[in-house]
């Protein structure tokens, strides 16, 4: 702190001569064209490159982009989402234009998309960058920059994110208080050992049998017949679902009666269909996770990439939870989904990882002898993350 104190950049590339605990930077330079990494109308702004090394396998790529001018005086945090590996750049953009000083990173990986977690097979340390770290490490860097930049450390400091960033918002508030002033955690992730063992459920249900797979081509019959049984329930017929945790529609009126077709379901679609709405169940009945609420499952971005998929085995759920469990829980790349049990898998989930990954610590104390604020949104018709997930936090 006190050779961060002593240093006073006279320009942007001065920051290259900045020497932070783990830290090496590439690169300071001032981007005045208006267009960096794809983002454009951006100000002029001073942009630092560089990577966070805490332990040997450690690889943090991170950046800062910082107003040349016009800066508010504070600090915002940009999150990832999905199992990260790149840089939200249109999150720094954003930031910067709205006079923000900012950083993102990649967690500790680079990845081609989201939904790719082979990087964590063998590097527990990865993980832990990925779990939790990385996104503390570059806030504190974050904000020493500015403060080397500025001459004046932020005088507020944000960060807002969604789903994954959702949890990693959440795990700030719990794990490091003192990072942020304000938080907001949309739709968050952070019971995320027991979210992506609630995804593993719902291909159990989808994909063992050929008969149980539901098409996206039936979705909207199964839409409609909920919005038929529960759309009135709060007096205005509107295509929403007021309280959708309240609406039991009784979908065997869908039952095929004849020949199969997009407007009815088999028997083993429908069970498929009831075991995804019910959430995981133990051997003993217990729910051990929220299901997924009714009245969306039609809708542009819903069930149809989230859970059933354009085809079989190619949903976003499918990745996510046979990633986790292959490159995480067991270290294995052969590990087959249709072998697990929920009684033993979700256990092991959260026992191993659940401790890195999941942002469920109720005690939010410290944070607000912070002074901190956090607010917490979420939508029901999401197809991702249960939205009665967030209420049971």
């Amino acid at each position: 702190m006190i050779a961060l104190l002593l240093f006073a950049a006279g320009s942007c590339e001065d920051l290259a001569k900045l020497s932070l605990p783990d830290t090496v930077i590439d690169k300071a330079e001032t981007v005045s064209s208006g267009e960096a990494q794809g983002q454009r109308g951006l100000p002029s702004f001073c942009r630092v490159t560089g990577s966070i090394r805490p332990t040997p396998d450690s690889d943090i790529r991170f950046e800062a982009w910082l107003p040349s001018t016009g800066w508010n005086g504070k600090f915002q945090g940009i999150g990832n989402g999905g199992y990260a590996g790149s840089i939200g750049y249109g999150g720094l953009g954003g930031a910067i234009k709205r006079g923000y000083a900012a950083a993102g990173t990649d967690t500790g990986h680079p990845a081609s998309a989201g939904i790719d977690a082979s990087w964590a097979l063998g590097h527990p340390e990865k993980i832990v960058d990925y779990g939790h770290r990385a996104i503390h490490e570059t806030a504190v860097k974050g904000k020493a920059i500015v403060t080397a930049f500025y001459g004046s450390a932020p005088k507020r400091s944000y960060f807002n994110a969604c789903s994954n960033g959702g949890r990693q918002a959440l795990m700030e508030a719990q794990r490091y208080p003192e990072d942020y002033d304000g938080i907001v955690a949309g739709a968050p992730a952070n019971n995320f050992t027991q979210l992506l063992s609630g995804f593993i459920w719902n291909m159990k249900a989808l994909l063992t049998e050929a008969g149980d797979y539901i098409p996206v081509a039936k979705l909207e019959a199964i839409q409609s017949a909920a919005l038929a049984a529960c759309d009135n329930a709060d007096k205005v017929t509107d295509g929403v679902l007021e309280q959708p945790t309240s609406c039991r529609p009784v979908f065997d009126t869908l039952r095929c009666q004849g020949a199969e077709s997009a407007t009815c379901l088999t028997v083993p679609q429908l069970t498929a269909l009831k075991k995804i709405y019910s959430g995981p169940m133990d051997s003993q009945g217990r729910r051990m996770f929220p299901g997924f609420s009714p009245g969306g499952e039609a809708d542009r971005g819903g069930w149809g990439p989230w859970i059933v998929g354009k085809e079989r085995e190619q949903s976003a759920q499918f990745g996510f939870g046979t990633q986790m469990f292959k490159n995480m829980v067991y270290n294995d790349p052969k590990w087959d989904f249709h072998a697990f049990d929920v009684d033993r898998d979700m256990k092991a989930a959260k026992a191993k990882m659940g401790p890195i990954l999941d942002a469920t610590d109720p005690d939010l104390r410290p944070f607000l002898r912070h002074g901190g604020k956090l607010i917490l949104y979420h939508g029901w018709c999401d197809a991702a993350i249960p939205a009665e997930s967030t209420i049971d936090y």
